[in-house]
């Protein structure tokens, strides 16, 4: 166990540096809450979570993974490439005109379920790619990563009430919990007592360390064999710009551009972690 925990973590930290290659190179891109929701999607492709085929990107029986926090792609772009979905010699072009790879996901590109980037829409796919999953007693399920700001659309909340309707127990909410929307605090924007609200809504509801691989695949791994009939959202606390010091917590990081002294000790520190 201690020995994949080792191996996730340095999974991580190879994907926060391709994440800053990006977003350097570009010129622009959400790198705060692209390094916040990291280890999330790391565990789940890295830790044999999500049955998927990078030479079958369509096969019929791969779980589905949706980013709905869209803005922050090159987590999940980095990824992708990295498992083989398309060459890695596309994350260089990112953010340029005629390349694929665009500030938000689209789904022509390989491993890409959903366009994403209007917030408050992904789970409305994934709930009806669970009902559609149920109707046809197929067995995958469908992962929906989230931002907690993101949290805030009625269109997240109408697709909840949804899935539990339906006893969707094939799709899970995941919220990346790291306390911040694009220009405050989330608790200077609203109220938003999440674990309670997923419960009133029906929904199982844990809440976990968002960077702990223990907790992580401790969730995880129970999410293909589960019995309860209510759809399950996971908040896991983060911390926006986890891996780099200067941007760990700080609401500037959300859509900023790393330049010079900022850029080697970044790379200084992602190096060591």
């Amino acid at each position: 166990m201690q020995k994949e925990i080792y191996n996730l973590e340095k999974k991580s930290n190879q994907i926060r540096n391709q994440i800053l290659e990006m977003i350097v190179s570009a010129g622009k891109g959400h790198i705060g809450g692209a390094l916040s929701c990291t280890d999330i999607i790391v565990a789940l492709f890295y830790g044999e979570i999500l049955r998927y085929d990078p030479l079958r990107p369509d096969w019929s029986e791969r779980d589905r993974f949706i980013l709905s926090k869209g803005h922050s792609c090159t987590a999940l772009y980095s990824v992708l490439a990295d498992l083989g979905y398309f060459q890695k010699s596309e994350l260089s072009k990112y953010g340029t005109n005629g390349c694929m790879l665009g500030g938000h996901p689209d789904s022509g590109i390989p491993g890409v379920e959903a366009d994403t980037g209007s917030l408050g829409h992904g789970l409305g796919i994934a709930a009806g790619l669970a009902l559609s999953a149920k109707m046809d007693k197929s067995d995958f399920i469908t992962v929906v990563l989230l931002g907690d700001g993101e949290s805030c659309e009625g269109s997240v909340w109408e697709a909840a009430m949804f899935a539990a309707r339906h006893s969707l127990r094939n799709v899970v909410a995941i919220v990346d919990n790291n306390g911040q929307c694009a220009t405050d605090l989330l608790e200077n924007c609203i109220k938003h007592p999440l674990k309670d609200k997923w419960k009133a809504f029906g929904w199982d509801v844990t809440v976990i360390n968002g960077h702990s691989f223990e907790e992580l695949l401790a969730v995880f791994n129970d999410i293909h064999g589960r019995t309860s009939d209510r759809p399950l959202a996971v908040i896991a606390n983060t911390v926006k710009g986890k891996g780099i010091s200067y941007m760990e917590g700080k609401i500037d990081w959300h859509h900023r551009v790393p330049k010079d002294e900022e850029i080697e000790i970044a790379k200084a520190e992602l190096k060591l972690s």
